[in-house]
């Protein structure tokens, strides 16, 4: 997963509450069997409107999403972060978090950053009278500097640690790669009988026949065919 330090991009100011998962990207488009390509549903109902703020010419690119409160409520559907993120944004800013959206953020790259209300309002007022005003959050001070303005946002000490490093959870396992492999190798050695951990798809891998071959086809009668078998097994 890409690292996320300080980050620039274009704000968009996105003046609704209570935003739902299915306003993000509704079910239907959870039928795709990829994780990647859901830039085309987000926000997919609204964006038939015109008027919607990514149809605006001054925000098409925008990557910095500033909202208001239970962004990311309803069901716990990734794919409401993955659209995001296809999308282009990096960074959304709101004042509250919905639980399951929060977390999934942290495994996708993208940062879920708290804002006091009063913040997000000079946020918005700031992104309307200059549209396409770049909006630069910082990781690492954990600020968002928007013009002349510097605000203070909160994230999870254990969320800011992730991003910072690029951590997704397939990266927090590999770290413990040579526990892993240890382990395998100890239950390989004292309990052979015991399936074996399926191969990753990098090795090659092995087939294993559930049957004898009979490499003739047989036309005698059925009661004599086990007979045949067993003796092209040895």
């Amino acid at each position: 997963m890409e690292k996320l330090t300080v980050f620039t991009g274009t704000g968009v100011p996105l003046r609704r509450s209570s935003v739902d998962t299915d306003q993000i990207i509704p079910a239907v488009f959870l039928k795709r069997v990829t994780r990647s390509g859901f830039e085309d549903a987000l926000f997919y109902a609204w964006r038939r409107d015109p008027n919607f703020i990514l149809n605006q010419d001054a925000y098409r690119a925008g990557s910095v999403l500033v909202a208001g409160p239970d962004f990311g409520i309803g069901s716990s559907r990734e794919h409401a972060v993955w659209a995001l993120h296809d999308y282009g944004f990096r960074v959304v800013i709101a004042p509250r978090f919905a639980d399951i959206f929060y977390g999934n953020t942290a495994k996708n790259g993208v940062l879920a950053a708290l804002m006091p209300m009063e913040s997000i309002e000079l946020l918005w007022k700031l992104l309307e009278e200059e549209p396409g005003l770049q909006v630069t959050v910082s990781l690492v001070d954990r600020t968002v500097t928007c013009g002349d303005v510097t605000l203070p946002f909160e994230v999870d000490d254990y969320v800011r640690w992730r991003l910072m490093n690029g951590y997704d959870d397939i990266d927090l396992t590999l770290q413990h790669e040579d526990a892993i492999d240890a382990y395998e190798k100890m239950r390989a050695e004292r309990f052979p009988f015991k399936p074996k951990t399926i191969p990753a798809l990098t090795t090659p891998v092995e087939y294993v026949s559930s049957a004898p071959e009979v490499k003739e086809p047989w036309d005698g009668p059925l009661a004599d065919r086990e007979t045949a078998t067993a003796g092209a097994a040895e």
